[in-house]
């Protein structure tokens, strides 16, 4: 152990799902700048090869993790690149749809919980024999604020989110014995272009400017501002150092304390 507890162990091993852009690149970036060996997956061809070019020495596959084979060729191209396994970081999902129930369609509802939950539950399934194997580790599950409010009209990422954290604190209890624990992040309303996306939906569904909604959206947050991608990477980088031993079971928001949804 280094003799700074906020530091990662050298080599530590790790998997970053959607970690090409995004949140997920930011949480690669810092982990790697850590000393850390990483490999990522990502849908986005452009992204992985810009990710490649920073970092040719980490690895990086194309793949959906809502796809049973696709998650068996992340792990595959892992174990080479890895050589085993010490942490996932299940960052992968969508922001899902925007409207009423009534008009969501099924196949909107699945593609939701599919990325967003099922997707952690696939990953999570392929890393903790390895993770095992390794003595322990750590699984960080990203989860939302909308995991512990309501979020009308976002019902299907809001379920999606709400399972994450049960999903957390089941494993959390189920691999405890085993040296592995498990945490959910909850960001808030996190800079960059998903959330200015899912503002322009609602400000368009409702009928009001861009900036009505998003000082809609920043009067419900106590510090009145919006989060970095940055901002969650220091979080994961503290649950996986030696300082952040002994929290499991936790969801962490990272959020400026949203209030309400």
């Amino acid at each position: 152990m280094s003799s700074d507890p906020f530091l990662l162990a050298e080599g530590t091993r790790v998997i970053v799902t959607a970690g090409a852009s995004g949140i997920g690149r930011a949480i690669a970036d810092l982990l790697i700048a850590q000393k850390a060996r990483v490999h990522i997956c990502d849908i986005d061809d452009e992204a992985l090869v810009a990710f490649k070019k920073v970092h040719p020495t980490h690895g990086a596959t194309k793949a959906d993790v809502s796809k049973e084979a696709d998650v068996e060729t992340l792990f595959a191209d892992a174990a080479k690149t890895l050589g085993g396994l010490d942490a996932l970081i299940n960052n992968a999902g969508i922001a899902g749809p925007t409207g009423k129930v009534e008009d969501l369609s099924i196949a909107e509802w699945n593609r939701t919980l599919d990325i967003c939950l099922t997707g952690q539950f696939l990953c999570a399934r392929k890393a903790v024999p390895l993770i095992k194997s390794a003595g322990g580790g750590s699984i960080v599950n990203m989860s939302s604020a909308a995991g512990r409010f309501g979020y009308a009209f976002r019902t299907p990422y809001a379920a999606a989110k709400w399972g994450v954290i049960g999903f957390t604190q089941s494993l959390a209890k189920e691999l405890g014995p085993d040296n592995i624990r498990v945490n959910a992040i909850l960001p808030g309303i996190v800079e960059g272009p998903r959330m200015t996306n899912v503002i322009k939906a609602r400000a368009e569904q409702t009928g009001v400017s861009y900036k009505e909604m998003e000082k809609t959206y920043l009067d419900r947050v106590s510090m009145r501002r919006m989060v970095t991608a940055d901002d969650v990477a220091g979080t994961i980088l503290f649950l996986l150092s030696h300082a952040g031993r002994h929290i499991s079971g936790q969801s962490l928001g990272v959020d400026g304390n949203v209030e309400t949804l």
